[in-house]
């Protein structure tokens, strides 16, 4: 089975206190789910027209363990303390 990863791009971040909050929250919810962060931050370089901004990769056994701790309770109550505190893309990609 091949391993799963969640990606999430930060375009805008309007209230840096409510995305410390849900990282307090997000952070033990998803690696309780199984997740381990690989990346958490911003880029040392960008290329090609990207975007020097937030990033954040965690891995999954699964796409289905993936999509599992983005539902949970825990990972939803996180949602809610980010409210639309940022501007994100978040994708789960399988790996290879």
């Amino acid at each position: 089975m091949a391993k799963a990863y969640w990606i999430t791009a930060y375009r805008s971040v309007r209230d840096p206190q409510a995305l410390a909050a849900y990282a307090k929250l997000a952070l033990p919810a998803l690696e309780a789910a199984g997740g381990r962060f690989l990346v958490r931050g911003i880029p040392a370089r960008v290329y090609e027209g990207g975007l020097e901004q937030r990033t954040v990769l965690i891995e999954f056994a699964s796409v289905a363990q993936a999509i599992a701790a983005h539902d949970s309770p825990a990972y939803r109550e996180a949602l809610r303390a980010l409210g639309n505190a940022a501007d994100r893309d978040m994708r789960i990609v399988e790996g290879v």
